[in-house]
């Protein structure tokens, strides 16, 4: 008999105690065996299998992340069949596949002004499709898989791939417009990259070297001299460290009201620096092996019902594989509260209804508190997941490593 999502819960209760509107979706006849959760704040909408499992062709996970068309109510998945779906919302059902030579692991970037969606592939490229019916617009191949988010700005769009080639695209030929190639660290890497940020007319990039810069949008001109977290990460430990990854893209924050970047090396912990210059504002290198970083905030607000004014608050998210999920304060790095992992580890969590959702590869699904990282609900989905969900509204979407797409309603907490 499958474990009920109670016990899944409690499980990680007890682990971690040590340490606008939405998509409209129809009921499906299958009612969720897991239903005697404690706050049934998380509700399993519908599940689907997408995948085809005669065409997966690599490691059976799945570690993108959809990407929302909110108005035409669409979600846009890549999977290792080598496919890109996109899927009806409402219930799962499949509009359209594309079909690369490589699994999609990126999350695609959906642009509803061009009625396009841009995905990298391990393939080696960037695609570009149009969105009614995944017909093929252009297809740029940099030579080394793109497994991060594109990201879009103006008529160009941007990205990276795993040999650590930093790319501007013309978003209406696939005409390159500039690139800049960092050599690769030699020696162990840990699997992934990370992907850009773009503001203020600067493109923030990390690299397998253990290596954080800028460079111009425009021009690809780099704008800092690189700063070397490896460096860091070796006067912290003692010694050089196995593995000099920055594999987190990095976060943009304020810091006494400057605009300032977060990174994150593996062996080196979290790292806010100054967006002009690179120059260090804090670290805290106790955060070893974060693979992810996110930043929640909630804007000053007053309760409508009980007149209860709530200042602002924010906290940046660790997400690690090896010492659990942090909350830190972004001002300056220090630790807001600390929950260990629960068996087999986490994934990045996504905010929906002031809350946050988190995906587990044997765990199930969890809902949390991003001010204390206490547990709210919880379910057994039976399925593992490598990737976040996407969210909007109250509504979430992933894909699990079994292929399965699983749609959630998510109540705000009471």
């Amino acid at each position: 008999m499958a474990r009920s999502s109670r016990s899944a819960l409690t499980a990680l209760a007890l682990g971690f105690a040590s340490g606008c509107g939405s998509f409209q979706s129809s009921a499906i006849p299958e009612a969720p065996t897991w239903v005697h959760h404690p706050s049934h704040d998380v509700q399993v909408s519908y599940r689907r299998s997408i995948v085809a499992e005669s065409r997966r062709k690599d490691e059976a996970y799945e570690r993108g992340r959809p990407g929302l068309d909110i108005a035409g109510r669409r979600v846009f998945v890549g999977s290792s069949d080598h496919g890109l779906y996109a899927l009806r919302a409402g219930d799962g059902f499949a509009l359209w596949r594309f079909e690369t030579m490589g699994a999609v692991q990126s999350e695609p970037a959906y642009s509803r002004e061009e009625g396009a969606v841009y995905f990298g592939s391990n393939d080696g490229a960037l695609y570009k499709v149009r969105a009614d019916d995944g017909e093929l617009l252009w297809r740029f191949s940099s030579n080394a898989e793109v497994a991060r988010r594109p990201e879009l700005d103006g008529t160009n769009v941007y990205f990276v791939n795993a040999n650590d080639t930093v790319v501007a695209v013309d978003r209406a030929t696939g005409e390159r417009l500039w690139s800049q190639h960092h050599a690769p660290a030699l020696g162990m890497e840990i699997a992934g990259h990370a992907g850009v940020l773009l503001m203020n007319g600067r493109l923030f990039v990390a690299f397998s070297d253990g290596t954080v810069t800028a460079y111009d949008m425009q021009t690809g001109q780099e704008l800092w001299q690189p700063v070397d977290l490896s460096a860091e990460a070796e006067q912290s430990l003692g010694a050089a460290p196995k593995y000099l990854d920055v594999d987190t893209t990095p976060v943009a924050v304020s810091i006494g009201g400057l605009p300032s970047v977060v990174v994150a090396s593996y062996a080196a912990g979290v790292t806010a620096l100054s967006a002009e210059s690179g120059g260090l504002a804090w670290t805290n290198p106790g955060v070893i092996g974060t693979t992810d970083l996110t930043l929640w905030e909630q804007p000053a607000h007053q309760d409508a019902k009980t007149g209860q004014r709530f200042p602002e608050r924010r906290v940046l998210i660790a997400n690690t594989g090896t010492t659990g999920l942090w909350g830190l304060d972004p001002e300056t790095g220090e630790e807001l509260w600390r929950r260990p992992l629960p068996d087999g580890g986490i994934n990045k969590p996504v905010f929906i209804s002031g809350a946050m959702l988190v995906t587990t590869s044997r765990q199930g699904i969890y809902l949390m508190s991003p001010l204390d990282g206490a547990v709210i609900d919880g379910i057994d989905t039976q399925v593992g997941f490598a990737m976040p969900a996407a969210a909007y509204g109250e509504r979430a979407f992933v894909l699990s490593n079994s292929g399965q797409f699983l749609a959630l309603t998510v109540s705000a907490p009471r």
